[in-house]
C-alpha cells in the first residue's frame, strides 16, 4: 500500500437479526473512526439491517448456544445467571419469547452504554460509511429501492467486489 493510499475495510452482512446487526455497524464505525475507508455489503436475509425500520429485527438464542442471555431487570443473581444455558431449549419455542429475548437484549445493550440500532447507523452514514444493498436479494426477497433507509446504493455483487478489490473484509 503506497503512502497515499487509505486502509479499507469491507463487511459483507448476511445475517437478519439484532444481535447480528450490532457487529457490522460497531465495527464499521470503528473503523470508520479510526479513518478507514468502510463499505458494508447487504445480502440476503442481511437486507433487514438496511431497511428504514429495523423493527422486524429480532433475537432468538434458540439455535445460537453461544448467545448469553442475562436478565436485564431482578436481583442480582437473576441477572448473573446466563438463561440461554440454565433454560432448556424448547422454552424459547414458545409464543412471545423471541419477543423477550429482543426486549432483553435491547435494554442489556443500553445498560452496557451502546446505543439503539437506529441511531448507530446514522453515525456509520454521518462518518462516511458506505452502503450497498444487493440488487438481485432485494429482487429476489420483493423489496423495492423506497423500502430502504436514505444514503444506501444498489449494485450486484460483481459489482460490489470490482469496486473493493484491496479491501480488508469480513463476512459476518
Amino acid at each position: 500500500m503506497t503512502d497515499n493510499e487509505q486502509p479499507q475495510l469491507s463487511i459483507i452482512h448476511s445475517k437478519g437479526s439484532l444481535d447480528w446487526a450490532y457487529p457490522t455497524f460497531i465495527l464499521a464505525s470503528t473503523a470508520a473512526a479510526m479513518d478507514k475507508d468502510v463499505e458494508l455489503f447487504f445480502t440476503f436475509y442481511g437486507l433487514k439491517a438496511a431497511l428504514k425500520s429495523t423493527d422486524g429485527l429480532k433475537v432468538s438464542p434458540l439455535g445460537n448456544p453461544g448467545m448469553v442471555m442475562h436478565s436485564p431487570v431482578g436481583p442480582d443473581w437473576l441477572r448473573k445467571v446466563d438463561l440461554n444455558r440454565v433454560l432448556p431449549g424448547l422454552l424459547w419455542t414458545l409464543p412471545g419469547m423471541a419477543q423477550l429475548a429482543t426486549w432483553g437484549f435491547k435494554k442489556q445493550m443500553l445498560q452496557q452504554g451502546q446505543v439503539p440500532l437506529d441511531e448507530l447507523r446514522e453515525v456509520c452514514v454521518e462518518m462516511g460509511v458506505k452502503m450497498t444493498v444487493c440488487q438481485m436479494t432485494m429482487e429476489l426477497m420483493g423489496y423495492q429501492q423506497a423500502d430502504f433507509m436514505s444514503g444506501v446504493d444498489f449494485a450486484g455483487a460483481a459489482s460490489y467486489f470490482a469496486q473493493t478489490p484491496q479491501t480488508q473484509s469480513l463476512f459476518v
